[in-house]
């Protein structure tokens, strides 16, 4: 039995309290028949698979997949979806692929990737998702963990990889068959393990021809329970090798319908974008999990480079984005009105200041207009200045919009809010099936997170402000690691790492930080650094910062400047450059970069504030191993490998702290 599933009494006096919007509650019994389903969906069904086959079943003609082939946007329908998870798990169940087997996919988002996920899911089986930018000892060690037997891959890049970590010391003794969906380029491959991925999909059409395999297939859909491993995610591993969470069809499936409960997307047609890595739990709630649940139709973005102009031609209904993401889409638009003739520039920005406050008063008024006059002039402006620039980043037609997966500056909601698209915050971590927590309409705090979602988690704040959780939506631990599970729990309750601040009134969260990330100067003063990170990464200058000063006498930052908007600035200067190291050691760029700084510090206090700050002289990398393949910083790899910018702030190490 997973550790949150044994309840056991909370010391007395040692935690702050267990709420959602405003009253205690115990949110750990709930089962899925407690949740609405899906008319025609009994509860003891609702997997994955079962999903999907009730959605084949009552909408076989309407579209659910859209891939871009040859320029042309093509369409899955649900029966064809189905028809092509079938044949696949067919031709797994005709080599041995059965419950509790692994099935990893190394690819960026495509239909194939779906039909493999639920056809593995299908026969009891497990999937694990690997970022399409690890490098082979990365995948090496993930799919060597797993013990996974199948392996599907994208293109010849994800095989390379494979057949590499299969030939490197260890090996993968476990791994009998590689597919590849891509096959260009690899005509040539002599490799007795490999084989295309169509292929696999017409052997598997041929046997679904045979009555009794299509009996075997319903059967095998109906013998997957909703509490076992549907996935492994495994974590960023910002420390140490990552670990494999074991997540449950009854987990994420929860999840997805709590989520789309508060935000009401029953019965509405959606239309999402899918770009992230499916890897990543984020985007598995927010594509496959939430279009199972609610029927929305993928689009999946040709490349992470295209989405915007992909966007462009979808207009999504529906946008999940990280941080990072609409940061980037705040920039483009700023950027854009910046280059815009004069009367154009002046109109937007007389709009923005007109609309911010609206937005403000809006937020505060439980996120309708405070007053009759402030909808009229939000409507006219959006009408009249903000559609055509939201239409040339395809968030014209959104009517909701997510971030998640990192902390993101206030200011960046608020701008969008302006331009009249709601970006609700939401809460979570993988060991939670990716959200635990969600603002909505009336309850959109800046800053804020919202509270717990309704009938599947419980929270309480720990004396030392760690959030932790309970319910139905916690994972199963840790795939072959008994003691990391226990680690992450304490008497039945989910450990999240993370700081926060709780509001006992609505049961809303805020986070300060990781536990491990507070730093404490040499003063014994604790200092929350993703807080001045994001405001530093408010300018438009600024891409990424870093604070250090744990143990330290002072405060200082490392700073990544942004390369398309550092760069756009020198050029209008008559500053040379050539690459991103030319350009942030230019001393002008310093001198910009020292204003913002200072703009910074002046909304902290003296001890919180940047004394001194080094422009990194490259880009934080994921291949280099500075970030996550979810680009969340690894402090302590840049620490090693920015050691001379870090002694040239503090100067030797036994001065730093002397």
């Amino acid at each position: 039995m997973p550790p949150h599933e044994r309840r056991r009494a909370a010391p007395k006096g040692k935690y702050r309290g267990a709420l959602h919007e405003g009253a205690p509650v115990s949110h750990d019994k709930p089962a899925i028949a407690d949740l609405e389903l899906p008319p025609g969906v009994a509860a003891g069904t609702a997997t994955m698979p079962a999903l999907l086959r009730h959605r084949a079943r009552n909408t076989p003609g309407r579209i659910a997949l859209r891939e871009k082939v040859r320029g042309i946007w093509q369409g899955t329908s649900w029966n064809a979806y189905l028809e092509q998870v079938r044949a696949f798990a067919l031709f797994l169940k005709a080599r041995g692929f059965g419950p509790g087997d692994k099935l990893v996919i190394a690819s960026d988002g495509t239909p194939q990737w779906f039909f493999a996920d639920l056809a593995a899911q299908a026969l009891g089986g497990v999937t694990v998702g690997i970022y399409p930018t690890n490098p082979w000892p990365e995948l090496q060690y993930i799919v060597r963990h797993c013990r996974a037997k199948i392996a599907v891959c994208g293109d010849q890049e994800q095989t390379d990889k494979v057949l590499t970590a299969m030939q490197q010391e260890g090996g993968l003794p476990d791994l009998q068959r590689v597919l590849t969906v891509d096959w260009k380029g690899m005509q040539h491959y002599t490799d007795a393990c490999l084989m295309p991925f169509a292929d696999a999909i017409s052997q598997g059409l041929q046997l679904a021809a045979q009555p009794d395999q299509a009996t075997a297939f319903e059967a095998a859909i109906d013998a997957v329970r909703a509490e076992q491993d549907t996935m492994i995610i495994y974590t960023s591993g910002t420390t140490g090798m990552p670990k494999g969470a074991r997540i449950s069809h009854r987990g994420i499936v929860a999840d997805a319908m709590a989520l789309g409960q508060v935000h009401g997307l029953a019965g509405k047609p959606l239309s999402v974008v899918c770009y992230l890595p499916l890897c990543h739990v984020a985007e598995r709630l927010m594509s496959p999990v939430t279009q199972l649940v609610y029927g929305s139709v993928v689009y999946f973005a040709e490349s992470i480079d295209t989405v915007t102009l992909n966007m462009r031609e979808i207009g999504p209904s529906f946008f999940f984005g990280v941080p990072r993401i609409w940061e980037k889409l705040q920039y483009q638009i700023l950027i854009q009105s910046r280059d815009a003739r004069p009367l154009a520039r002046w109109a937007f920005n007389r709009a923005l200041a007109i609309a911010t406050p609206i937005a403000e008063r809006s937020i505060d008024n439980g996120g309708t207009p405070a007053s009759t006059r402030d909808g009229f002039i939000a409507w006219l402006l959006r009408l009249t200045v903000f559609n055509n620039l939201l239409a040339s980043i395809g968030l014209d037609h959104t009517w909701i919009a997510m971030t998640g997966g990192a902390s993101i500056s206030p200011s960046v909601i608020l701008f969008f809010r302006a331009l009249g698209v709601p970006i609700y915050q939401i809460y979570g971590m993988t060991e939670s099936s990716g959200a635990s927590h969600a603002q909505s309409k009336r309850l959109s705090r800046l800053g804020w997170c919202g509270p717990p979602l309704p009938g599947v988690v419980e929270q309480r704040v720990a004396e030392d402000g760690e959030l932790q959780l309970r319910g139905r939506i916690v994972f199963n631990g840790y795939l072959y690691d008994d003691a990391a599970t226990a680690a992450a729990f304490t008497d039945g309750w989910l450990r999240t790492g993370d700081v926060v601040e709780l509001d006992p009134t609505t049961g809303q969260v805020r986070v300060i930080d990781r536990k491990k990330a507070i730093l404490i100067t040499s003063g014994g003063k604790n200092i929350t650094p993703s807080l001045i990170e994001n405001t530093l990464k408010e300018s438009l200058y600024i891409s990424e910062a870093v604070l250090l000063g744990d143990g330290r006498h002072f405060v200082s930052a490392l700073i990544q400047i942004d390369l398309d908007t550092v760069g756009k600035w020198a050029q209008e200067r008559g500053l040379a450059y050539t690459t991103y190291e030319t350009l942030a050691k230019l001393a002008p760029v310093k001198e910009l970069i020292a204003e913002d700084v200072e703009r910074v510090n002046a909304r902290f206090s003296r001890v919180e504030n940047i004394r001194k700050f080094v422009i990194l002289r490259k880009q934080l990398d994921h291949d280099d191993g500075e970030l996550t393949a979810t680009m969340k910083v690894r402090r302590g790899v840049i620490e090693k490998k920015f050691a001379p910018e870090i002694a040239e702030i503090y100067g030797a190490p036994e001065e730093a702290t002397a």
